[in-house]
């Protein structure tokens, strides 16, 4: 594909993810306004609103300052009127770094990635900086450089990782196939690492995001009559609880990551002094949001048996990584069919051509035999490759460990002043926790010594064929007693 196609198609993309984004922000917004308001949309408000909440959805904190007016006809203290709004509706973020990724892809794809991730970036930094140029709003304020840096890098990174693995995987030529190549020819399985470490990295991380889906609707649909109260609480009508619903909507990958943090153990927090984790339940006072309803009042002991499912996701990544680095490593030998003895004819003569070819053939057989068994034991006798696979459990702890406190800081931050300040998990903590469980599971699976094949002598049967094996095998009879030959003198 021709590098200009590349580049159009990139800044498609890119302008897609901002104008898709930002649509869906101010759609409901103007929805709210002409209906809840009645008249013309005020454009005015309506569009640094829509970018303000696209910036959050995006991790630009925004600095509140309600104006003195609003304060007092709400009777609301003056030193709440400024507070820090960084909790962040994750959905906005996702739905970019998916249009990134595909944009990666597609231009490693071209034969021209450097083209495709560099003009989709500066066009998606373009419109960001454009869209916050020209949406000035004193209410909700964020830093400039923010406004622009942070949803450029949300951009950049998924499409620059994406075009890299693509690259990678099916790339003949460039930088990154040489470096793959290179690496690739290193021995003792150290070749497969980093493949393998990515491999099972993605699994876990994926797993631990289903994970974090499953405990969340457990608990929206265990606690469902306390949601509905919360919305019946709240007194809106049908257009204010469509706008409530979607704008949860936006917030559900927020509370999957904390349905995750749950489930690996840390938990989370709704408010300063608050946490809620499989050890107990301690909140105070909380927002009537009525997602909130699906916070557990209590918890159980036996809710720490969660803590498994991530180690059995290490334990199913090391199993991944295990049988691709062996099976490299150390390929079985194939199996020697069993060779055919001649036809024979019948009578005397059979016996005394039986005879004469049983010693040959026996003969040759245990060299054969002894050929197979040295082949067969020749995995076992090869060197495992242990520093390979300590570094891929190593290696899928870590990667699993850093990508659970990035979805964690991600998904923390405040919504309003004093104990509204800190929402949400400590990504320390639940690093520590992924990391662990992680990198027990994979150790099981990865450390542990490979079973040999079982003996045949130790069991009973016989190693070698006898010479009834080989007469009956001549002779096309099954016989269970020794046959009595005649002397040939």
């Amino acid at each position: 594909m021709h590098r200009l196609t590349v580049a159009l198609l990139a800044t498609v993309d890119a302008a897609l993810a901002v104008a898709v984004g930002v649509a869906a922000t101010l759609a409901p917004l103007t929805l709210l306004w002409v209906f809840g308001f009645g008249g013309d949309a005020d454009w005015a408000s309506l569009w640094p609103a829509a970018v303000a909440l696209w910036q959050l959805g995006h991790l630009v904190p925004l600095t509140v300052s309600l104006p003195a007016d609003y304060l007092a006809a709400t009777g609301i203290d003056a030193a709440a009127a400024s507070f820090t709004v960084s909790l962040a509706p994750l959905a906005f973020a996702a739905f970019t770094a998916v249009f990134a990724a595909r944009s990666g892809v597609r231009a490693s794809r071209a034969e021209a990635w450097v083209t495709g991730v560099v003009t989709g970036s500066l066009v998606f930094a373009g419109l960001t900086a454009g869209a916050a140029v020209t949406s000035p709003n004193p209410v909700a304020v964020a830093e400039p450089w923010r406004a622009v840096l942070t949803p450029v890098l949300l951009f950049t990174l998924p499409a620059l990782l994406a075009a890299a693995v693509t690259e990678w995987r099916e790339a003949d030529e460039g930088p990154i196939a040489r470096l793959r190549d290179r690496i690739e020819a290193a021995p003792h399985g150290w070749a497969d690492v980093p493949a393998l470490v990515a491999r099972g990295s993605a699994v876990v991380i994926v797993g631990l995001i289903g994970f974090g889906a499953a405990v969340t609707a457990v608990a929206l649909f265990s606690r469902a009559g306390q949601i509905v109260a919360l919305f019946q609480a709240g007194n809106v009508d049908v257009l204010g609880a469509s706008v409530l619903t979607l704008a949860q909507l936006a917030y559900l990958p927020t509370l999957v990551v904390w349905g995750m943090s749950f489930g690996v153990g840390p938990g989370f927090a709704v408010g300063e002094g608050s946490a809620v984790s499989p050890a107990g339940t301690q909140v105070g006072v909380i927002p009537g949001v009525p997602a909130f309803g699906a916070i557990p009042e209590t918890t159980s002991s036996w809710l720490f048996l969660l803590a498994l499912v991530p180690v059995g996701l290490g334990a199913l990544a090391g199993w991944i990584a295990r049988s691709r680095l062996l099976g490299t490593a150390a390929p079985r030998a194939p199996r020697a069919r069993a060779p055919r003895l001649p036809e024979t004819p019948r009578g005397d003569a059979a016996r005394t051509s039986v005879l004469d070819g049983l010693l040959a053939s026996t003969a040759s057989g245990h060299g054969r035999d002894a050929e197979a068994s040295a082949d067969t034991d020749a995995p076992h006798r090869r060197d495992q490759p242990v520093g390979a696979r300590l570094a891929i459990a190593v290696g899928i702890s870590v990667v699993a460990a850093g990508a659970a406190a990035l979805l964690a800081a991600a998904a923390s931050g405040s919504i309003g002043p004093g104990r509204l300040a800190a929402f949400g998990p400590d990504a320390g903590r639940i690093a520590l926790a992924v990391g662990l469980e992680v990198l027990v599971g994979a150790a099981i699976l990865l450390l542990s010594p490979r079973g040999r094949d079982a003996d045949p002598t130790a069991s009973g049967e016989r190693a070698h064929p006898t010479s009834q094996d080989a007469v009956d095998a001549a002779t096309g009879e099954a016989r269970t007693e020794p046959i009595d030959l005649p002397r040939l003198d």
